[in-house]
Formats: structure tokens, sequence, C-alpha cells
């Protein structure tokens, strides 16, 4: 587990229309379905404004700990006050502390290992946002490579 401080995140694309639960794989389904819209969507393309070429997804206004609802969020990093396109919604990711965690194998079944193994560990995690970060290394999904960052 390593330690890191990420600065505020302005942040467009889309969410789930609902909170989401980890119980009986629910969130599985339920962000592999909001991950299918975006890309069938071509919702990546859409952002106009992009900081960089990287995908965020975001964990957050959880009800509780990770056993509660709570929402899920795709999108691309832009500058503040940037333009959302029609059809799309921001989020604002107050500056915090992360323990960060890289998730590493075949997509998506190592993001789903990388959580259960989180899950397990003992720290004090803080059910603000939590965030993968999908860059260059997560493109090969036989061999993929994503950094989960988890507020703490």
């Amino acid at each position: 587990m390593k330690k890191q401080h990420l600065d505020t995140l302005y942040l467009a694309g889309i969410a789930l229309p609902h909170k989401t639960t980890n119980a009986n794989g629910q969130s599985g389904r339920d962000c592999g379905k909001l991950w299918q819209q975006f890309e069938q969507g071509e919702y990546f393309i859409k952002v106009p404004e992009k900081l960089d070429d990287k995908l965020y997804a975001v964990y957050f206004d959880y009800e509780g700990d990770h056993t509660q609802q709570f929402s899920y969020f795709i999108g691309c990093r832009v500058a503040p006050g940037a333009v959302v396109p029609e059809g799309m919604e921001s989020i604002v990711i107050p500056p915090a502390d992360y323990v960060q965690f890289t998730a590493k194998g075949k997509m998506p079944d190592c993001i789903a290992d990388a959580w259960r193994d989180i899950w397990q560990k003992d720290f004090a995690r803080a059910y603000k946002a939590d965030i993968e970060i999908y860059d260059e290394r997560s493109h090969n999904w036989q061999d993929a490579e994503v950094d989960i960052y988890v507020s703490v």
C-alpha cells in the first residue's frame, strides 16, 4: 500500500442513474453496463478539453462501507469550468489522501480481484471517493494494469 495525495479532479462523463451495491454481484453488472454505454456512446471522444488521455472510474457517495450502496461514474479529466456536453454529467472530487493499489492481469477480472483484496485489508478507509485510473497500461486486456486510489 502506497500513500498518495491527489489534488482536485474535475471530471466529465456519465454516471449510473441509480446507486448500486456489491451484494450478489450487482455492482459488477451495473458498472459493466455503464462501461458498455460509455464505449458504445463514444463518450471519450465527446468530452472536449480533456486534460489527458486517461479514463477515470469513480465510486462515491457511499451510504456506509463497501457493503452499502454507492454511486458510480466514468469520465475524463477536464479543466475547472469546462463545458460538459449535453447528455453528460460532471463531478468534482476534492483533494484527498489515498492509498494506491495496482490491479494487474486480464480485464475486467483483475479489477474485481483487486477490490476483493482491498476489502480484506485492514486500514481506515474514508469512503469519500475511490478512483480507478485507466491509462495506456490498461489497453491490453489480456495483461492490463490499472491504478486504484482508495480514500483514507
